[in-house]
């Protein structure tokens, strides 16, 4: 893991080993954020980058923004299936609890945040439709295709939108390289399932390329406890099948401009079980991402760049239910549900960013950004939806001679959405180095986050008979009437290192307005059920977040990270649903000095959090054990032996709501997360 993020030496220095002109934002953003590195030969250089959209997370981190970095080095040594896995058990300060495994929906934090405040980005493209921002935007991207993930903590308005409230996920998949190499790889794992990835990439003259595949299957496992299994239930385990195909081309015009061209497309059958009725329930997916970039840079003070992109998300969704008789027990019959149902979204939209620096004591990002969303949903039965929003930014930064040691960017940000009021967002932070050893950095600001189509047009009420009295046991609305939420955050971290020894203590605090909660109990003709409201309280979430890094010896390192969480109306009453109010992430990391194999402890603890209707889970730990061989010649052949869930902890990762067989009540039952799994996998790398 590389932790933490602030250890960069010196005042405004880089530190790497080796780069080239065209992958210097790649090598870049892999230091930023580096565990100090000890070795005498390590020498310090500048690297300017083409690209300028890459280097954002970069240029936060030097100006106070606290970033992450998984490289593709540590997800391939640990043996991670997808990107949810790789997450929950690898960036401090995020929860993430997958619903059942691999490839499926999961709940999230971001140092006390909501999944739905969290933007996810697949290079630099919004994965997550703003009209249905609490849709899972992971569960068809598997890890094989990853060059790096960065996370950025904090509120991200300024770059990113309104979304990113507690901050950003951005999956960047393979990079272009200057000369050809590629890998094929396959794995296998005890809940029958498999693997198959590769990826080729190269350059003929200026011209680049980049392809890569992933194949995943299982049949997956059985993700409740027997108590909460109905008889009615005949498919019980969560299986999945998933195939991604990418292709990227850049033409470099000369060595200050490029145009690049990407494209990936998914299709994906994804089960979606229940532990009552349910006879066979699949999202099948087609989702496709096409981008075009342009980046331009004129000279030492001025570059540009500009961007377009169209996301395409269509799923279509068949539910089948097992019949029962009047004594509640299986008939042989079944019911549709829905019968090939289509629900899915469009997103498009382009960019334009500048970045002018004309020598003085200030350095300027100007920017606009158009946003088209729509949605159509026949499940929920949302009816047809769009909605735009234009948007320009604009960021000024001290240079290194406005002050000693000092580093200070002021952004601001207004989003004109056509059904919505305009809103101005603005951000402040700064970083301060006392010593080469000793840094205080912060970031202050506010964000808006408008109510997405599952809170206003929710439908999950079934009235055949037309008396305005739901069918069944439960029911689900959504409330037209909400209005947007507003929010003031703040970060201070004190952060250095002290031998072998990194550190960054966090204090992070926001206060929402206007908060939309989630599943609120409601009654209707003397049945239960669950809207969405504003409240009339302010939300308080403030916490702590302690990162640490020991390099014990050449062989030896680990990390440790910590993050307490109060989220609560108003500073009283019961933590928000889905937030811990303690999480730590621990890993022990061996690599032998002289030998080509290394060994990984993962660990992850949960504390309490409330769910549903007053119901609690987590208080769990998950171990996970992996090892790694390189073999051959050139050290092309590597093998990754891995134990997910070592002790086999059975958790819960959401609480959900389901049917009684006998008396056709409603009742909670739990979802359980990933069983001890053995994963095998081979990678030839050429």
């Amino acid at each position: 893991m590389i932790w933490p993020t602030s250890s960069i030496t010196g005042k405004n220095s880089l530190i790497i080993t080796r780069t080239n002109s065209r992958n210097a934002p790649a090598v870049l953003l892999a230091c930023v954020v580096a565990v100090p590195v000890f070795a005498a030969e390590v020498e310090e250089i500048t690297v300017s980058s083409q690209r300028l959209e890459e280097t954002i997370p970069f240029e936060l981190s030097r100006y106070g923004n606290r970033v992450e970095i998984i490289t593709a080095e540590e997800i391939q040594e640990r043996g991670f299936v997808d990107i949810t896995q790789t997450l929950q058990m690898l960036v401090p300060g995020l929860h993430i609890a997958p619903k059942n495994g691999p490839f499926d929906y999961f709940d999230a934090s971001l140092q006390g945040s909501r999944n739905t405040e969290i933007l996810w980005l697949i290079d630099g493209v919004r994965i997550t439709n703003r009209l249905y921002n609490g849709t899972s935007p992971l569960d068809t991207v598997p890890a094989h295709m990853v060059e790096r993930i960065e996370v950025l903590k904090g509120g991200q308005g300024i770059f990113y939108g309104t979304q990113s409230v507690g901050g950003v996920v951005n999956i960047v998949t393979k990079s272009f390289a200057s000369a050809t190499d590629g890998a094929v790889g396959t794995s296998i794992n005890s809940n029958n399932g498999y693997n198959l990835n590769g990826y080729l990439r190269g350059a003929s003259g200026d011209h680049q390329y980049v392809l890569f595949a992933s194949k995943d299957e299982s049949d997956g496992y059985t993700p409740w406890t027997g108590t909460d299994i109905q008889p009615s239930a005949t498919d019980l385990d969560r299986g999945y099948a998933v195939q991604t195909l990418g292709l990227k081309y850049a033409w470099n015009i000369s060595n200050d401009s490029r145009l690049s061209l990407q494209y990936q497309a998914t299709d994906a059958d994804l089960d979606f079980s229940r532990p009552f009725l349910n006879n066979t329930t699949t999202n099948a997916r087609e989702e496709d991402i096409l981008t075009v970039k342009y980046d331009l840079r004129v000279n030492d003070n001025l570059e540009f760049f500009i961007k377009a992109y169209e996301h395409n998300w269509d799923t279509v969704y068949t539910r089948i239910y097992n019949t029962l008789d009047a004594s509640g027990n299986l008939d042989g019959g079944v019911r549709v549900v829905n019968d090939g149902d289509y629900w899915g979204y469009k997103d498009s939209g382009a960019n334009a960013m500048a970045k002018f620096n004309f020598g003085g004591n200030f350095e300027y990002v100007l920017g606009l950004d158009y946003q088209s969303f729509s949605g159509t949903d026949d499940v929920w039965r949302i009816g047809d939806l769009e909605e735009d929003v234009t948007a320009a930014f604009a960021q000024i930064r001290s240079s290194e001679d406005l002050f000693d040691n000092t580093m200070l960017a002021l952004g601001v940000r207004n989003n004109q959405a056509a059904n919505m009021d305009d809103s101005t967002v603005w951000n402040l932070t700064g970083k301060h180095n006392f010593t080469d050893n000793f840094y205080m950095q912060g970031n202050a600001g506010t964000s808006f986050r408008l109510p997405d189509a599952e809170a206003l047009f929710l439908n999950e009420f079934y009235d055949a008979d037309n008396d305005g009295v739901p069918d069944g046991g439960w029911f689900a609305i959504g409330n037209p009437n909400l209005t947007p939420e507003e929010s003031e955050n703040i970060n201070l971290a004190i952060g250095g290192n002290w031998q072998a020894l990194t550190y960054e203590l966090t204090w992070f605090s926001r206060d929402i307005t206007n908060y939309i909660d989630s599943y609120v109990p409601i009654t209707i003709g003397g049945v239960v059920g669950e809207s969405f409201v504003n409240s009339n309280d302010e939300v308080n979430m403030d916490g702590l977040e302690l990162i640490t890094s020991l390099t014990i010896n050449e062989n030896w390192s680990a990390g440790l990270s910590h993050t307490i969480t109060d989220a609560q109306l108003n500073g009283t009453g019961p933590q928000l649903t889905s937030i811990p109010q303690s999480e730590s992430k621990f890993s022990l990391d061996y690599r032998h000095s002289s030998m080509p194999f290394g060994l990984s402890l993962s660990g992850n603890h949960v504390g309490d959090i409330n769910g549903r209707r007053g119901a609690r889970r987590g208080d769990y730990t998950v171990l996970d054990f992996a090892g790694f061989y390189n073999f051959g010649s050139n050290e092309q052949h590597r093998v990754v032996l891995r134990l997910e869930n070592a002790l086999d902890e059975e958790y819960a990762t959401r609480i959900d709501v389901g049917t009684l067989d006998l008396t056709g009540s409603s009742y909670l039952y739990e979802n359980l997360g990933m069983q001890r799994t053995t994963h095998l996998s081979y990678t030839y790398e050429f």
